[in-house]
């Protein structure tokens, strides 16, 4: 019996379809967002993915394809679209699903695609080469910087206090560093004290940010590490992706909570009188 991953956020839809399927004989795996396809597909092996193209966001079935090119390159992947000009624009895609399936599209037609597909796959290309998150960040170090940069450009709050590239930019690279060290430590490793967060927390507070200021900073970073890896994604190893994004939310929080402390701290002495 053929496994297939349905991945689908409308429930109405998800539904229909895996009734459907499971009639005609398919045992259906269905999920609803991108997250929990990424965690079905590191663990289960499937046929067949058949993917929405956006849950919510548009390309988000890219990355469950992607998942699912590299973890099980024999597997047919089939993409939902209501966009049907999408269908040309895939073909530029190394990743590209082996067929774009135009919404609304008929259960007949539906079934005999999958049996189609499944009796005679395309040859698939081998596993595309992968990277860990950590040497994908180590590599676009400066591309994240920058990605950083032009989000906080476009923040009025952050900008109301003028510094030059290098004294708004001049943490991160230390901040990253110690986020791709923690990436490649064991996954129970615990975050250490955060040296550089902590001077970033007094600095900040020394240039005028407001304890609000440096928390969106931290979000914005986040923001940024993982526009990276989306713009990654036929690089990413996705056998460890999910533990990585924990990590990484982790990490950045920990240093976030550091800076804090240490903003706090420095305030207190501010306000100390003078001996």
């Amino acid at each position: 019996m053929a496994r297939i991953l349905l991945a689908e956020d409308d429930e109405a839809v998800r539904d229909m379809l895996q009734a459907v399927l499971e009639r005609d004989g398919f045992e259906v795996v269905a999920v609803a967002n991108v997250r929990e396809a990424l965690s079905r597909i590191a663990a289960e092996n499937f046929d067949v993915l058949l993917s929405d193209l956006h849950m919510p966001h548009a390309g988000d079935g890219f990355t469950v394809v992607s998942a699912m090119r590299h973890t099980h390159p024999k597997a047919v992947t089939l993409v939902l679209s209501g966009y049907p000009e999408l269908d040309e624009a895939l073909s530029a895609i190394r990743l590209q699903p082996d067929k774009v399936l135009v919404k609304p599209i008929e259960i007949a037609s539906l079934r005999e695609i999958i049996h189609k597909e499944i009796a005679n796959p395309s040859p698939h290309r081998q596993p595309l080469p992968t990277q860990s998150v950590a040497s994908i960040l180590e590599h676009d170090l400066d591309a994240t910087i920058q990605g950083w940069m032009e989000l906080v450009k476009h923040d009025q709050e952050l900008t109301c206090i003028p510094l030059s590239f290098a004294d708004r930019t001049g943490h991160l690279p230390h901040l990253l560093a110690e986020l791709i060290y923690r990436l490649r430590l064991p996954p129970a490793a615990k975050a250490n004290i955060s040296i550089p967060a902590r001077q970033h927390g007094d600095l900040r507070r020394k240039q005028g940010y407001t304890a609000a200021m440096v928390v969106e900073e931290s979000r914005i970073l986040q923001v940024s590490i993982f526009t990276t890896l989306q713009n990654n994604l036929r690089r990413v190893d996705f056998s460890k992706v999910l533990l990585d994004v924990i990590t990484i939310a982790d990490e950045v929080d920990s240093q976030l909570k550091q800076a804090m402390l240490s903003y706090v701290d420095s305030g207190s002495r501010s306000a100390w009188p003078a001996a």
